[in-house]
């Protein structure tokens, strides 16, 4: 078994390597943005130029234009450079307007608050 050289490998840790490359960062409330990198502090804040927030419903997609955004480091899960060689998405996946990603979010939603509800009604058969 051979180790792994340091040509083999390109990860960092520093977000400096990743300046002027495009990024995805997942945020603490489950947005994603992608943007390209620009700046960054040692709290993690950092500024994506050209940002968009993309929405996922599904086999629906929208990514909604932001420009110059500035994100707080606390709100940072994860950062991670995007290969500009690969597709982004799978084929079966479809973009969609801002309005028709809107109505199928609620929808989305008001199915799973409707799921809770009728869980909570049923509480009362206990299958234990």
């Amino acid at each position: 078994m051979a180790w792994a050289g340091p040509e083999d490998l390109c990860l960092s840790t520093s977000l400096a390597t990743y300046l002027d490359r495009k990024l995805l960062v997942l945020l603490r409330d489950g947005r994603k943005l992608l943007g390209t990198l620009r700046s960054f502090d040692q709290f993690a804040n950092v500024v994506l130029e050209g940002a968009c927030e993309r929405v996922i419903v599904g086999d629906l997609y929208c990514d909604i234009l932001l420009g110059l955004y500035i994100i707080r480091g606390e709100n940072v899960v994860l950062i991670g450079e995007l290969d500009l060689n690969m597709e982004e998405l799978p084929q079966r996946m479809t973009c969609v307007s801002e309005t028709e990603i809107r109505q199928a979010q609620k929808a989305e939603r008001e199915a799973s608050d409707l799921k809770g509800m009728m869980r909570k009604r049923m509480e009362f058969l206990d299958f234990d």
